[in-house]
């Protein structure tokens, strides 16, 4: 069934049509320098750009021989190992600390609840450079720099906007009365919020979780300002590996993440329509 009414003028049946080959071609490219990378991974030659063979789709020249590097090389899965639990802890915090900021930014009695706000979101704004250089700085003062507690905490500080954002959205369309009937109903403040504001509240917690996860584990600049080579992460190893020793096994690495990065997306959006769902914004 065409989306056009059938009242569209031919000016409008031309629109409709080029509107959506402008889009198409402005996602292709934006996509297709990464979609290069997956093919390239496979290259059997330590080259980054298509061989003949690879061309001709001759067999022989593909391979995975790249991503058996990943595995047998010990930098790579130092680093690995550095980035899940780098991201996962500063995930925790970031998880912890936005919800809780959020639920007393939506208090409707909240005092400066604007300039608190923009303090929160602040490390969205101010240019990542300059947030690593003052870290790196007060880091070193308090003895934290160059250790994975540091960096932990570095990436909580800019995680935690993404939560506070998507939670504060989240309880915008929370309805207050439920608090109340649960208070009214003998429910203690801990027990109402676990069962009553934390599983209606929950879309947007894990979505803000996902966004700190993705921000921790792509991030780069703090690393290269606040780790030494024992912190190394994944974005660090191959800031590294492109400056010191050339190597298609940065390609495999930038292959899975594109992996990892798509299963985020897929379910962020999965969330977002439950979250729809259940504040009744869309049928379900």
């Amino acid at each position: 069934m065409s989306a056009l009414p059938p009242y569209a003028g031919p000016l409008e049946r031309i629109w409709y049509y080029a509107f959506r080959v402008i889009c198409g071609l402005i996602l292709f490219f934006l996509i297709m320098p990464i979609l290069v990378i997956i093919p390239l991974s496979f290259n059997a030659e330590p080259y980054f750009t298509f061989t003949p063979g690879m061309l001709a789709l001759d067999s022989d020249a593909f391979s995975l021989r790249w991503y058996r590097d990943i595995i047998e090389n010990e930098q790579w899965l130092h680093s690995m190992k550095n980035s899940f639990i780098i991201g996962i802890c500063a995930t925790i915090l970031a998880t912890a600390l936005g919800t809780l900021a959020a639920l007393g930014l939506t208090r409707a009695h909240m005092p400066a609840r604007n300039l608190f706000m923009g303090i929160l979101i602040s490390p969205m704004i101010v240019p990542l450079i300059i947030t690593a250089a003052g870290m790196y700085f007060f880091y070193s003062d308090v003895g934290l720099a160059q250790t994975l507690p540091g960096i932990i905490l570095a990436h909580t500080a800019l995680g935690t906007p993404f939560v506070v954002i998507t939670v504060t959205a989240t309880l915008a369309g929370f309805d207050t009365n439920l608090i109340r009937a649960s208070s009214s109903l003998g429910a203690t403040p801990t027990y109402t919020f676990f069962h009553v504001t934390m599983p209606l509240i929950m879309p947007g917690m894990v979505s803000g979780a996902l966004f700190a996860f993705i921000t921790s584990f792509d991030e780069v600049v703090v690393v290269l300002f606040l780790a030494g080579f024992e912190e190394r992460t994944i974005p660090r190893q191959m800031w590294a590996g492109i400056r010191e020793q050339i190597s298609p096994t940065i390609l495999a690495v930038a292959t899975l993440l594109i992996g990892v990065s798509i299963l985020l997306l897929v379910t962020l959006e999965v969330l977002r329509r439950r979250g729809e769902r259940l504040r009744g914004l869309s049928p379900g």
